[in-house]
């Protein structure tokens, strides 16, 4: 049996890594045997990161939080505590949303927790 070289699946694979390489520098973009190694690599830094996304924007929430918290005369662990103590169960997400759109229910949240913590 003779050899296909030429063949559509081989072509449409070809053309498949290919467009993933579109945007590369050099020959990472046009050469097949190239586009292959980096597309692998960036798939695999693209699974990888997505994982990582989650702990990146929760450190972000965090950061907002705290600094809110701060000009209210509290750190972001005694915040949080207050907050255990006091029976409210608001996740960080809600919380970074509300300190930077709802500023006056975001004090009253941290007044609720200030007076938990009985400062």
């Amino acid at each position: 049996m003779s050899r296909a070289v030429d063949g559509s699946k081989r072509k449409d694979h070809r053309k498949k890594i290919l467009k993933l390489a579109k945007g590369y520098w050099g020959r990472r973009k046009s050469n097949f045997k190239t586009a292959k190694d980096a597309v692998t690599k960036s798939l695999s830094y693209a699974y990888a990161h997505r994982k990582d996304r989650k702990g990146d924007f929760r450190r972000l929430w965090i950061v907002r939080i705290n600094a809110i918290c701060r000009q209210e005369g509290l750190s972001y662990s005694r915040f949080i505590d207050g907050l255990n103590k006091a029976g409210i169960t608001i996740n960080r997400k809600a919380l970074a949303l509300m300190a930077k759109d709802d500023l006056p229910a975001f004090q009253a949240v941290v007044a609720k927790a200030k007076t938990a913590l009985g400062a």
